[in-house]
């Protein structure tokens, strides 16, 4: 019988920097797919000169982007990976493994390993950080609705892998206040979406219960003072998305 196939599909837009190392980690997979959204840097040469397959789709959110993937990859396991994360020996062996066991499960969560400026972050809600990115053909979609952190649904049963990715985050404040920026924009339309109303006291207790989540829950001072700053920078993120919504109320759009 013919071992199963395995797609490992790598969204890009302007991923010049990290696509490189990104690719020389995934020669192991039967097909590596990048599907780039309007690069208009050296990522689709990058990615033609390494051999893999490339086809462009313009972008609207995350959800319909990774849907849209899924179904152009041709692999019966597909395996969704960041350009800015690694995929050490360890995790292509565990991912070849259980996809050639036949094992009942459709989807496998996999864990990564974040880091920041070089410094790994262990605890404020960054580990081990799951994420569902292994997924059987068939029997997995995205809601292509989701505008970001989105999450496969799966008809069938999840594994969990042991081997992480490895994450190269953000190599500057710039570009995280940026990206976290652009965060808050997605999930502020999702608060409009399901109709959350915002008061003048959510300003202070969203941003609040953000950082004790975690600081405090999350074990955040665990990592030191980047733990701290990172608690207090996604309280802003909190309070960024409020703010938003806020402004949104006043115009008579939520």
């Amino acid at each position: 019988m013919p071992q199963p196939t395995i797609s490992v599909v790598v969204l890009t837009r302007n991923e010049e920097r990290h696509l490189p190392g990104c690719l020389e980690t995934l020669g192991w997979a039967d097909e590596v797919m990048v599907l780039d959204s309007g690069s208009t840097d050296r990522t689709l040469d990058i990615a033609r000169a390494a051999g893999v397959r490339v086809e462009q789709r313009p972008f609207t959110h995350f959800g319909d982007q990774r849907q849209a993937a899924l179904e152009m990859a041709r692999g019966a396991w597909v395996f969704f990976v960041d350009a800015d994360e690694r995929v050490p020996p360890a995790l292509a062996e565990e991912v070849q493994a259980v996809v050639r066991s036949q094992r009942p499960e459709v989807g496998w969560w996999v864990p990564r390993r974040n880091f920041f400026w070089g410094k790994e972050v262990r605890y404020t809600g960054w580990a081990p950080d799951y994420q569902l990115r292994l997924l059987k053909k068939g029997h997995a979609h995205y809601d292509t609705t989701e505008v970001v952190h989105e999450v496969a649904a799966v008809d069938g049963e999840t594994g969990y892998l042991q081997t992480p990715l490895v994450h190269l985050n953000y190599d500057s404040w710039r570009e995280f206040f940026a990206k976290q920026a652009a965060y808050a924009r997605y999930e502020a339309e999702r608060w409009v979406i399901e109709g959350r109303r915002v008061r003048v006291r959510t300003f202070f207790l969203q941003p609040l219960r953000g950082f004790w989540r975690r600081y405090v829950r999350w074990q955040g001072w665990r990592d030191g003072l980047l733990g701290l700053q990172l608690s207090l920078a996604m309280a802003w993120f909190e309070w960024e998305v409020v703010r938003l919504v806020w402004q949104r109320q006043q115009q008579g759009g939520a």
